[in-house]
């Protein structure tokens, strides 16, 4: 095979056809901001001369047009063939309906009329409603074109001593990646620069330290692209903070966790957000109460005991969506895909995670946050840590209904994957990273797989 690497120029066109995606979305959105900001100013009587003036008009699109620009980038919206499809309509959904939210505050704020707010809501979800549809529209087309000009790099994967399934992980995000060929790290190193070069990338594959630090090292001296999964030492380094106060770089992990502002705050937002959900979403979870009764005549919740910060036991309270005494033998045993204990309601609660609302009583009593590691069951705590002593990292933080490892993983995730996403989490937190995994999470509901359950295959690999 001889296919060279792209030339940056290729690599480069990748980035300004994004940009100018980008570019489209944002002008599309600001320019409706127009047809419903002027009548909505003459309808109220507002003083047209100022807030209609070209000067003003311009501004506000300018403002509307940033505005949208910041928290799409935010957000992924303009990751045209990067993130999947749902993914980037979801993102763009998200977006408006965040922009337009801020809209209404910032264009009351300029007007002087909070008389007239409510009005203003129903402006700006006509606004979104239009912007919604088109942008989604457009969205297809746009990721579709991106494609079909730039087809999926071919990478060569480096293999160590350890088999595993990274590949074919890679090979299912076919739209990006397509692992073609394998050579093993042992290789003389001058045969594996060339290599490398007939590649657009390199995946280094489970190699011990020593090995994948050569194999970067190689990569940077030829200019090829490198993927590779970290360790759990590269994940806390990579939150180091720099230091320049000696004749040589000087990194610095302070691993201390949150301060205490930070968790005040932190705990302040739990309690508002879940007394908020809890309102506004009990016409829902009374309907699946009722509907989990009637079925079997079985209790309406399920307890189990879980692990949170520092080891700390709790009860976690969820509907119930198996069968009464699914596990009456006293043995765990995790979901599988095709699991005849869950009830029929049951798979309809678990495929869009309602059957986990009853936490949000979990977060008020201090037990969990909205954010942060999932509570694992005790048992596999201590399975778990005695194959990876670095499982307990986890308990540094307090559970979470939502969480790092639940946006970017699977149910089925391994016990080592879930951690370093965790860990991911725990060295890089701040506020709004907890508001981005919120936003995150109610897009992964579009996605089967983030749901999808143990298969045989895992729940023999646990127990062995």
């Amino acid at each position: 095979m001889k296919k060279m690497v792209p030339p940056t120029s290729r690599r480069n066109s990748k980035y300004l056809y994004r940009y100018v995606c980008a570019a489209v979305f944002v002008l599309i959105s600001a320019l409706l901001f127009l047809p419903f900001w002027i009548p909505y100013v003459k309808g109220h009587y507002l003083p047209t001369d100022s807030l209609l003036g070209l000067g003003n008009l311009a501004m506000s699109v300018g403002l509307y047009g940033i505005l949208y620009l910041i928290v799409g980038r935010w957000l992924h919206a303009f990751k045209i063939g990067v993130e999947r499809k749902s993914n980037v309509l979801a993102s763009h959904v998200l977006t408006l309906l965040t922009v337009n939210f801020l809209g209404t505050l910032l264009s009351s704020a300029i007007s002087g009329q909070f008389r007239y707010y409510f009005d203003l809501v129903k402006m700006y979800a006509g606004l979104f409603f239009v912007q919604a549809l088109i942008n989604c529209v457009i969205s297809i087309p746009m990721i579709d074109v991106y494609r079909k000009l730039f087809p999926p790099l071919k990478l060569l994967e480096i293999f160590g001593h350890y088999e595993n399934d990274l590949s074919e992980r890679l090979n299912g995000v076919y739209h990006k990646y397509q692992v073609v060929d394998r050579i093993s790290a042992e290789t003389d190193e001058s045969a594996l620069k060339e290599y490398i070069k007939q590649y657009d990338a390199v995946i280094l594959n489970d190699l011990d330290s020593h090995t994948e630090n050569r194999m970067i090292k190689i990569c940077f001296e030829i200019d090829a692209r490198v993927y590779y999964v970290p360790k759990l030492s590269d994940i806390i380094v990579k939150s180091a903070e720099e230091l320049n106060q000696i004749d040589a770089p000087l990194f610095l992990n302070r691993n201390n966790g949150i301060g205490p502002i930070t968790r005040f705050a932190k705990r302040f937002f739990d309690i508002i957000l879940s007394f908020i959900a809890l309102i506004v979403l009990s016409p829902l979870m009374l309907i699946v109460a009722l509907l989990i009764h009637l079925e079997d005549g079985g209790p309406v919740f399920y307890k189990q005991e879980r692990v949170t910060l520092c080891s700390k036991r709790f009860m976690i309270i969820k509907f119930r969506s198996m069968i009464v005494d699914a596990e009456r033998d006293g043995t765990p045993r995790p979901a599988g895909q095709d699991d005849d204990r869950i009830t029929k309601i049951g798979k309809f609660i678990r495929k869009v995670r309602i059957d986990e609302l009853p936490q949000l009583i979990n977060i008020i009593k201090g037990d969990m946050s909205i954010v942060g590691p999932r509570p694992e069951r005790w048992e596999h705590v201590e399975k778990y840590t005695q194959e990876i002593p670095e499982f307990s990292y986890r308990l540094k933080m307090k559970a979470g209904l939502t969480g790092y490892a639940q946006v970017y993983g699977k149910y089925n995730t391994t016990a080592l994957d879930k951690l370093k996403l965790d860990l991911c989490y725990i060295t890089n937190y701040s506020l709004l990273l907890d508001l981005q995994i919120i936003f995150e999470t109610i897009k992964i509901l579009l996605h089967k797989d983030s749901t999808e359950g143990f298969t045989e295959k895992n729940i023999n690999e646990m127990r062995n």
